[in-house]
């Protein structure tokens, strides 16, 4: 039995249930033998003795014809008798001769006009002849209230048999479970050796009733006391509802260490205390008992308590996490600062420190093998008219649009450098003197089709560059004098009217 916030130990539980049983079979045998005195026939013969009293002495009144009389023998009547609420004498002609009492309130007798144990009437002879009636009401035979129900002398009774065979019953229980408690089949030595390991230990019956808990375990959580001791560890809810945070067993890990003779590690398993926020981390193990001839006697249970080593791990997972997000940081820091070394700033291109670094291994590399490699020259036609008419600022927008459609037909193995002011250089690795004649037709195209355009400001506005390609199949020594070959070819095509792509030749460059 256990209610909230109260519960009886298990000496009064069973106290308790024994006395029911002994209260239910005493009203058992009462109803079949009698055992207890019979209230309502006593009233009913107290009562009848009294009514035929009165109806003599009534009778012997109404001779003299004195009503004085009459009515103080009523009313000494009901002085006498405190079950009496009302009496009254009545003729057979129904004409109220005398009352004493509250009358009208008390007397209701059956319509039937016989007598209760309550309203009795009792016949008046005079000669013979019926004269009259006597009417009595009697105070109810059963309880009105709560109180007079508790002062009733069958509820009385039973209430003294409840409280002293309780109080006798727990008494010889508690002398008796001493020898039966569980606890007792532990001696002192191996309780006391128990309690002084480092973890959690559980000792359980064959039947999984907890005979001993160390007092590690007794601290893991408020409940984890003595009251466990002697009940199946199935019925400890705060402890096998740790095992539904991770999964949903089939069985329990002592059940089957048990059943299958065999021993269970590992297990998880979260405590969760109402004196705590943060969940207890246990690890379980199982072990069964077996005695010399590998009968089963029971089962160990260890619990491990991982929860700071839970605490740190999470706290090494949170660092790994800040390192790797700053580790990324950094690189993305990194990448940044590559890019604004090797960048040009207004136009993404390479400028023109790491256009060398990565043009001269290049270079040589595909000279020793006997590779091909152009250069690329261009330079935006009449910039500076852009500067004059316009202002700084378009002229930066016309040189962000051309870069922008010099790099949309490049490969990634391909360089692309903003060289000078309005000037940029290309490598094509791997390309032919004709290959690159091509690819700077195709960058002069779209320059002219679509760089004007993207100058939204300026509607109309016509973009245009000269280009110049130089193969290192003409001689070229180093990178230098290769772009320098491109340059030159370049100035050919702005000689001959801009908008036009030249390739060196030599001397004389052809368009």
């Amino acid at each position: 039995m256990k209610l909230p916030g109260f519960s009886l130990r298990p000496v009064a539980r069973i106290a308790f249930g024994l006395v029911s049983l002994l209260l239910s079979l005493l009203i058992c045998l009462d109803f079949v033998f009698n055992l207890l005195p019979d209230r309502f026939e006593h009233i009913r013969q107290s009562r009848q003795q009294v009514s035929e009293y009165l109806a003599s002495q009534t009778a012997s009144v109404l001779q003299t014809g004195d009503a004085m009389a009459l009515h103080r023998t009523l009313r000494d009547a009901l002085l006498r008798h405190r079950d009496l609420r009302a009496i009254a004498v009545r003729p057979a002609n129904g004409d109220e001769l005398v009352s004493a009492g509250d009358y009208n309130t008390h007397w209701h007798p059956p319509e039937d006009g016989s007598s209760t144990l309550d309203q009795i009437r009792v016949p008046i002879l005079s000669g013979g002849v019926t004269w009259g009636e006597i009417q009595l009401a009697f105070r109810p035979a059963l309880p009105e209230t709560l109180l007079e129900w508790l002062l009733y002398p069958s509820v009385v009774a039973l209430g003294i048999i409840a409280v002293t065979s309780y109080a006798a019953f727990y008494l010889y229980l508690r002398r008796v479970l001493e020898y039966l408690d569980p606890t007792k089949a532990i001696p002192d030595r191996v309780r006391t050796a128990f309690d002084t390991l480092g973890e959690g230990v559980l000792v359980l019956d064959k039947d999984s009733r907890v005979v001993l808990a160390n007092k590690v375990f007794r601290g893991v959580h408020p409940d984890a006391g003595d009251s466990m001791i002697g009940r199946k560890i199935a019925e400890l809810d705060w402890l096998v509802a740790g095992f539904h945070a991770h999964h949903v067993l089939p069985s329990y890990p002592w059940t089957k260490a048990m059943e299958q003779r065999v021993q269970i590690q590992g297990e998880p398993l979260e405590i969760i205390s109402p004196d705590s926020d943060e969940p207890r981390r246990m690890i379980l193990g199982c072990a069964p008992i077996l005695d010399g001839r590998q009968r089963l006697r029971g089962c160990l249970v260890s619990f491990s308590d991982v929860t700071a080593l839970h605490r740190i791990n999470n706290q090494l997972l949170v660092t790994l996490s800040d390192l790797e997000a700053s580790k990324e940081e950094i690189r993305r820091q990194n990448e940044d600062l590559h890019r604004l070394a090797t960048r040009d700033p207004m136009t993404g291109c390479l400028n023109r420190r790491a256009f060398f670094e990565a043009a001269d291994p290049l270079f040589d590399k595909l000279r020793a093998s006997q590779g091909e490699l152009c250069c690329v020259m261009s330079d935006i036609d009449h910039f500076k008219s852009f500067n004059d008419r316009y202002g700084h600022t378009v002229g930066d927008m016309v040189i962000k649009s051309v870069a922008k459609c010099l790099g949309s037909d490049l490969r990634e193995v391909d360089l692309l450098c903003r060289y000078g002011g309005e000037e940029f250089c290309i490598l094509l690795p791997g390309s032919t003197a004709e290959q690159a004649q091509d690819i700077a037709e195709r960058l002069r195209a779209e320059i002219e089709a679509h760089a004007g355009s993207a100058i939204r400001d300026i509607p109309g506005i016509r973009i245009t560059s000269s280009f110049g390609v130089a193969s290192i199949a003409q001689g070229a020594r180093d990178t230098a004098e290769l772009i320098d070959q491109a340059d030159n070819a370049l100035y050919q095509s702005k000689k001959n009217g801009r908008n036009q792509v030249s390739i060196w030749a030599g001397e004389r460059s052809v368009g």
